[in-house]
C-alpha cells in the first residue's frame, strides 16, 4: 500500500497527502460536505466557468503550506514533523464551516455567529473523531500557539489560503490578471524575529500579488452582477423565513427547513446542539432543490425571486460613489410596484441597498514585510517602489443598489 494518496488537480498537478490524520480529515464527511459548496457561489452566473468547490480550494490551500514549510526549513528555520503536520491539518480545515453559497448564509438563514467560529466547533468534533490527534492544530488555527509565524501562514494579509484562491478563481474564471506567481512568492517566504517576512528579492512578486488581488477584488468577487445576483438570493431566502416563521408550509430539506422556521441567532446555535448537526448536512444542493421548487409558489414575490435564480435574472444594478437620494429610490419603487403589482411591506424584497467597501492593503493590520540582506526589514509600503500605498490602502467605498427588473 502507498504511503500517500495522489491527487490530480488542475492547477497545481499533483498534490500528495500521506496516510495518517491528513487523509483522515481528508476522508471526513465533515471535509467531504465541501465539495458540495461552490468556493465562488454565485459568480458563475458572470462567469461561467466558476463551477469549483471550497474541497478543491482546501487541498490546493493544503499543497501550497507543504511547500511553504519545506522551502522554510531548507532555509534554516527549524521546524518540528509534528508542527508540519499541525498547520498542514489546520488549512485542510480552515473553511470547513462554510455554509452554503459561503457567506450568503451567514446573515440570512443565521445571524450573529461567524464560519470561523463554527469552523472550530466542527474542527473539535473531527479532532474527537480521531481521538485527539488534532489538538495542535487547532492551536496553531486559534493563534495560540508560541510560534506565530505558523498562524500567519494560515491567516494574514500574504497566507496560504489566498495565494490559493486567487490562483485558483484565476484559473476558473479565466481572468488572468488575477494569476499570481504564487511558486516564486513561497519561496520568498522567510521568519525573522518570529514573523513570517518577504526576501527582497521577492518584492515584485509581492507587488503584483497585491495589485491582482485588488482586481480580482472588483472584477471577480464583487463583480456588480454577482453581487446583485447573491441579492435575489439573500432576499428569496429571506422571504421563505418570513412565510415559515408566519405557519406558511415551504418545500424544503430538513436541514433547510430548521434555519427556515427558527431566528437563529449565536445563542440560539450555541445553546441548541441540532443546530449544528443540521448545518453540517447544509450544502449548495439544499438551496437549489427548494428554490427550483419555490419558482412554482403561489406568494408572488417568492415566485418572482425563486424564478430569477433559476433563469439566472439577476437584479437590476446601479453603482455610484455617493448614497443614493431618497426621491431617486422612492421613484424605482414606485416604477416597480406598477410594473408588479406588488406593495407595501413585501416591496422591500424586491431591492436591496448596500455599501461595499474594501481596502486591498491595511497597513495597520497583519503587514507584509521585506527582509534585507542586513537584516533589516522595511513594511512593503516604504519598501515599493512603484506600489502607490495611500491608493492601495485607502478604503473604497462603493454604493449599490439593486432591484427586481422591469
Amino acid at each position: 500500500m502507498s504511503v500517500h494518496k495522489i491527487i490530480n488537480d488542475p492547477v497545481f498537478g499533483f498534490i500528495k497527502i500521506p496516510r495518517g490524520p491528513l487523509l483522515d480529515i481528508v476522508k471526513h464527511p465533515l471535509f467531504q460536505r465541501l465539495s458540495r459548496i461552490k468556493q465562488l457561489g454565485l459568480a458563475s452566473v458572470v462567469y461561467p466557468g466558476a463551477q469549483h468547490t471550497r474541497f478543491q480550494h482546501s487541498l490546493g490551500a493544503y499543497h501550497l503550506m507543504t511547500e511553504a514549510i519545506f522551502s522554510l526549513s531548507q532555509k534554516g528555520i527549524f521546524i518540528f514533523e509534528s508542527e508540519a503536520e499541525a498547520v498542514e491539518a489546520a488549512i485542510l480545515m480552515h473553511d470547513i464551516g462554510h455554509g452554503p453559497f459561503s457567506h450568503v448564509l451567514e446573515n440570512t438563514l443565521i445571524s450573529g455567529i461567524s464560519h470561523e467560529e463554527i469552523s472550530l466547533m466542527m474542527m473539535e468534533q473531527i479532532n474527537a473523531d480521531l481521538k485527539g490527534a488534532l489538538t495542535l492544530a487547532i492551536k496553531i488555527f486559534q493563534g495560540d500557539y508560541p510560534k506565530r509565524f505558523l498562524h500567519q501562514l494560515l491567516s494574514s494579509q500574504l497566507d496560504v489560503d489566498r495565494l490559493d484562491y486567487l490562483r485558483r478563481d484565476s484559473f476558473f474564471t479565466g481572468v488572468t490578471e488575477g494569476n499570481i506567481g504564487s511558486a516564486r512568492i513561497i519561496k520568498m517566504l522567510n521568519v525573522k524575529d518570529d514573523e513570517l517576512v518577504v526576501d527582497s528579492k521577492g518584492i515584485y512578486s509581492i507587488e503584483n500579488y497585491l495589485t491582482s488581488r485588488r482586481l480580482m477584488y472588483w472584477q471577480v468577487y464583487l463583480h456588480k452582477t454577482t453581487v446583485a445576483m447573491e441579492k435575489v438570493l439573500v432576499n428569496a431566502l429571506l422571504r421563505a423565513k418570513y412565510l415559515s416563521l408566519a405557519g406558511e408550509e415551504l418545500f424544503a430539506s430538513p436541514s433547510l427547513q430548521y434555519f427556515l422556521r427558527h431566528d437563529v441567532d449565536r445563542d440560539y446555535f450555541l445553546g441548541h446542539e441540532e443546530a449544528l448537526l443540521y448545518y453540517e448536512r447544509l450544502d449548495d444542493n439544499d438551496i437549489w432543490c427548494a428554490v427550483k421548487e419555490w419558482s412554482h409558489h403561489s406568494d408572488p414575490v417568492l415566485r418572482m425571486l425563486a424564478g430569477d435564480l433559476v433563469d439566472r435574472t439577476p437584479f437590476r444594478v446601479e453603482i455610484q460613489e455617493e448614497p443614493f437620494d431618497e426621491a431617486y429610490i422612492s421613484d424605482i419603487q414606485a416604477r416597480m410596484e406598477a410594473a408588479t403589482g406588488i406593495h407595501g411591506d413585501d416591496l422591500r424584497y424586491l431591492y436591496s441597498l448596500n455599501t461595499i467597501q474594501k481596502d486591498m492593503y491595511d497597513v495597520t493590520d497583519d503587514h507584509i514585510s521585506i527582509l534585507y540582506k542586513d537584516g533589516c526589514t522595511k513594511d512593503i509600503a516604504e519598501a515599493s517602489e512603484i506600489l502607490n500605498v495611500a491608493l492601495l490602502s485607502k478604503k473604497i467605498r462603493k454604493y449599490y443598489l439593486c432591484y427586481q427588473r422591469f
